[in-house]
This record gives structure tokens, sequence and C-alpha cells, in this order.
């Protein structure tokens, strides 16, 4: 669309002048928002906070190395990998088979070869539902008539599922991010097992109930650690707006689906007395915390970001803080794998603290909003070098809310409270098992076997 000729100057002096002033007001407007628009299309995930899911793969810049000349797949003299032979007295059928004349002349074969080679072939059995029957008899007093049914057993349900296809069925949803309609599917046609999207949501409501006094115990445990990491993202709860919260312990993580994002859901979960280090970004939320480390990767994208800019002032400052940054994070690399003690660490990154701080200090000098904020709160850049354990970094949260962002992409949120209980139950015992090297269909199983037996839950945790 071309352009509309410019108001010459004579044309705009015969407008009335709060036309002229209105005029100018407008354009100064669409200057501004032009401005706003063109540094959003310029936003990337290497500078700024938006998640890789969010730029195409083919959008990414390419890597700043050399392209091989190798071939895909692998390399000659490389490992071989491959499924290793089980005992043969491990194999449910053995087969021998033994030629019966000779494949060259025809002469008829006999004997024993003392080492056959052996081939086994894995199969899936066939796969149907063990279905057990209680036949409760209901007998009438002959000197009363009143009519007595037998009880079930200690343990036993009182639905038709059992504590393993309880677990399978939450398992279905919450690790590996089915839908009910699919789950009711894979149930009737691979495990011959008749089911119905009704009858799954039975099964998660059994799921969470066994699962949520584990829950509990878990999050009352947040306010006593030490350190934290914590991260948000929305989601959906019905037609409304939620933030999925996540809390990252060293031994356990706990996930929350709450209807807001303020500073009161961490007064809620931590307590008004909590004193450990809280690893996050620069959210205004965390700023009724006592003691934060701010993340570094978010910064350095923050860094990167100022580079991008067309101003030169910013441009100089992004380059002046990268630089140091860079160098951080190689001292942090050489310290967490042994080659760097603690003392010498702290004393490597002494001059970097004074680099970065004047660097920051000059940025809030000339009115950079992000330096100046950087500059006021600097004591929360360098927790990791004061308190040793704490990371530089936040990508412990990040990477626990990665497995639950890409399951709300797939079911756009829940459509109840009922369903957010059951989602952020299970993350939870699904991110700490996995932090614990456990199986959870192994956990969620004995939780079900607990709750059929009223019995104490396992627990997930031991802290």
């Amino acid at each position: 669309m071309p352009l509309p000729p410019p108001i010459s100057p004579e044309l705009f002096a015969a407008l009335p002048s709060e036309f002229q002033a209105l005029l100018e007001a407008v354009i100064e407007y669409y200057e501004a928002r032009i401005a706003e628009l063109e540094a959003r299309l310029n936003k990337t995930p290497n500078n700024s906070s938006l998640p890789p899911s969010s730029q195409h793969p083919h959008a990414k810049p390419v890597a700043n190395k050399p392209r091989s000349h190798q071939q895909r797949g692998g390399q000659p003299g490389h490992p071989k990998h491959e499924r290793s032979l089980i005992p043969s007295d491990e194999c449910d059928e053995v087969h021998t088979l033994k030629p019966n004349k000779c494949r060259r002349c025809g002469t008829k074969l006999s004997g024993s070869d003392p080492a056959p080679w052996r081939h086994q072939v894995w199969e899936l059995p066939e796969i149907k539902p063990l279905v057990t029957e209680y036949q409760r008899h209901r007998l009438t007093c002959r000197g009363c008539g009143e009519i007595t049914c037998a009880a079930l057993p200690l343990g036993i349900p009182k639905g038709q599922a059992g504590p393993r296809l309880i677990a399978l069925t939450a398992l279905l949803m919450g690790c590996f991010r089915q839908s009910k309609r699919r789950v009711a599917l894979f149930l009737e046609q691979i495990l011959n097992q008749p089911c119905s999207t009704g009858w799954v949501v039975k099964l998660q409501d059994q799921a969470t109930a066994a699962l949520r006094p584990g829950y509990e115990k878990l999050a009352a445990q947040l306010p006593s650690q030490e350190q934290l990491g914590i991260d948000e993202t929305p989601t959906k709860q019905g037609p409304d707006k939620s933030w999925l919260w996540t809390c990252v312990a060293t031994t356990f993580t706990v996930f929350t689906i709450r209807p807001t994002r303020a500073a009161t859901v961490l007064s809620e979960l931590l307590g008004a007395a909590y004193r450990g280090v809280v690893n996050c970004d620069r959210a205004k939320m965390y700023y009724s915390q006592p003691r934060l480390q701010w993340c570094w990767a978010h910064l350095k994208r923050d860094f990167q970001a100022l580079i991008d800019s067309d101003d030169g002032i910013q441009k100089r400052l992004g380059h002046d803080l990268l630089r140091p940054t860079r160098k951080l994070f190689q001292c942090w690399a050489r310290y967490r794998d042994g080659t760097l003690t603690w003392v010498g660490f702290q004393r490597l990154m002494k001059p970097l603290r004074e680099e970065m701080e004047r660097a920051l200090l000059r940025g809030a000098c000339t009115g950079i909003g992000m330096a100046k904020e950087l500059w006021n709160h600097r004591d929360w850049l360098w927790t990791f070098v004061a308190v040793q354990g704490v990371e530089p970094t936040n990508n412990a949260s990040e990477r626990a809310l990665r497995h639950a962002v890409i399951w709300r992409k797939l079911s756009f949120g829940t459509q109840s409270a009922r369903g957010s209980r059951f989602v952020e139950t299970m993350l939870t015992v699904i991110e700490t098992c996995r932090q614990q090297s456990h199986s959870p269909f192994i956990f969620i199983t004995a939780a079900l076997e607990a709750h059929f037996a009223h019995t104490p839950a396992p627990a997930l945790a031991g802290v």
C-alpha cells in the first residue's frame, strides 16, 4: 500500500490550532505504538523470557560452528549397541530346531550342536484383564428377621477397578498427557478393559483421594526448606485464568494451581516467616521474600536484548554486562565439576562482581530502567556466591515446568477444581519420583492399596 503524500507546511499552518494539536498527538501516539510493536517483533527466546517453543524451529539462528561433513547416523568404528540375550532358562518357551539334511548334498543329518545359534523373539502376551468376583451372601436372621450382607475383605475397592488399573489410568493422563477419551480408547482396544470417559473421571478422583495425603505432607515441608526454585506459568480452570506454580526443593517438587499470580500465593505456600533462599526470575511478586537469587540465565537474555537495541548507549552497556556474565558461568562450571574450590570460586567472583556493578551503576545513571532495577537490588544477584549450595539460575524449576507446559498446550487447562487438584497432585508425584529415581507407577499403586485398606499412605519424601 503506497504512503499518502505528506502534508505541506503551508497546508498544516492553515489548519485550526486545535486540529494541529490533535494531529500532532495522534502522530506521536502512533509513532510510539509502531516503535513498541517493532520492539516486540525483535524479541526472541535468546534476548527475552519468551519460551523456546514460541519460535519456529526454522527461524532459529544458524549455530556458529562449522558444518559437519559426516553423514547422519552411527559413524564407522562407534561402539556397537545391541539387545543382549537373556538366559535360556528365563525364556517362556524354548524351541530346539535341527536341520534334517545337508543343504548341499541332501545327506541325512543327526546329532546336536553344543553351542547352537540362539535367536530370541520378544512379544507382548495377549492382554486380558484379571477379573476377581466376590460373592457376598445376604443371610436372614431367624431370630429378628434382619438381613446381613457379607463385608468385602480389607483392601478390596468398592468400585470395579483395582489399584494397578487406577494407577495406570492416572499415569496415562498425568504423565503421558492423554485425554480422557483417548485413555478410555486405550483401555478398551489395547487392554480389553471396558471403559468410558465418565469412568475415567471416577478413577481420576480415586487416584487424587489416595495421593492427596502425601501431597499435603510435601506442601507442609516447603517452609522448612533452605532453598527453593519457584516459577509459574499461566493456565485455565474452566473459563477462568489461573496460574500453575512449582516449588522445587532438593528432594521433592510441589505443584499447585491458584487463581492468581500475586505474592499472596507465596505467603500461603511458604508462610510469612520464610527465611530460605528463593531462586526466581525478576517478577515483582517475589520481592516479598527477604532472600532471593535472581536467575542469571534470564539476565543473560536481558543483556542480549540491550545488545540488540538500536540505542548505542544500551548496546555498549549490554556488551559490558554480558562479558563478565560469560566469565561467571565459566567459573561456576569449574566449581560445579570440582576443578575449582569454593574459596577459589569466591575469589574469582570478586572482580567480576565489581566489574558488573560498575556497569550497572553507569547504566542506572544514564536512565536505563533495567540497570537501575538491578543496581537497587544488586544483593539478589550474588546470593549464590555468599551461600554455598545456591544455584545461580532457576533452571531446576523451569525444567520441572516443561512437562506441565506441554500438558497445558495439549489440554488447554482443566475444567473444574477437581481436575486442578488431580493435575497438581499427579505433577507433584511424577516430578518427585523422577528426582528420587522411583517408579511413579509402583508408588501410586502402593498409595491406592493403602487407601483401600485404610492404612497410612506411603511417604513420598522423607525430609
